[in-house]
């Protein structure tokens, strides 16, 4: 169910989102397991090259963006996914919030000083890496300059307009067929500069879940299938 979408602004609603007591995937246990780690969803406006799309939310202006990265080809596991900044819990992080912000700052240069924690959001299980993750919600308070620090981890940093996230023309379905099964999931084309990433798995499902909650989706085709080979993603 939708989040209280009173508030006006982004912040606003991402905010209240943090204040509540529901995650963005309801679907999954009470109570997972898993070995702890956590991501950083970071939202703010970006200071050049906004969507030129127009979201019906009218949280939703064409500068909001949101922080994302696209792991290195050559890494054994999820090479080429889109991801949040973030991974395991060290022994020296106080908790999912420290660890996210370490996490970011180690992967895309970011500055944590400039960002405000909106709060963490109850704990998602991540079935095929048998870990628990936490979604911190963040806000750009003085942003900083991102870029990929470790070219064997990461391919590309950037901050992806929300509204182009939500555009009807860049949503579609991700299929997986693995020994007689099917898997359909959500997926996202964005745009960075001449790049273009596909986000699905794990993240897609965030985003969606976060957008659902918002209540920013817009209706799109889903019937409209997306080939993660057209798109570079291993998916093995």
């Amino acid at each position: 169910m939708p989040v209280d979408t009173a508030p006006k602004t982004a912040r606003a609603q991402l905010l209240a989102l943090a204040g509540g007591d529901g995650g963005l995937l309801d679907w999954y246990p009470a109570d997972p397991v898993g070995r702890p780690a956590a991501v950083l969803m970071l939202f703010g406006e970006l200071d050049s090259v906004p969507s030129r799309y127009d979201a019906r939310a009218e949280a939703v202006s064409r500068d909001l963006d949101v922080l994302l990265l696209a792991r290195a080809a050559t890494l054994r596991s999820h090479p080429g996914q889109v991801a949040f900044p973030g991974g395991r819990l060290d022994p020296g992080d106080g908790g999912p919030v420290e660890a996210a912000l370490r996490e970011a700052r180690e992967e895309t240069g970011l500055d944590p000083d400039g960002v405000d924690v909106l709060g963490p959001l109850p704990p998602v299980p991540l079935e095929y890496s048998r870990h628990l993750v936490t979604p911190v919600l963040g806000w750009w308070r003085h942003p900083s300059p991102v870029h990929v620090v470790d070219e064997a981890e990461s391919a590309d940093v950037f901050r992806a307009p929300v509204a182009d996230l939500l555009n009807p023309a860049n949503r579609g379905s991700t299929v997986i067929r693995r020994d007689g099964h099917e898997w359909r999931g959500p997926g996202f084309l964005v745009h960075n500069g001449s790049r273009e990433h596909l986000v699905w798995g794990f993240t897609a499902m965030l985003l969606e879940g976060l957008f659902d909650r918002l209540g920013w989706t817009e209706p799109w085709d889903e019937g409209r299938d997306f080939r993660l080979g057209q798109y570079g993603v291993d998916a093995s």
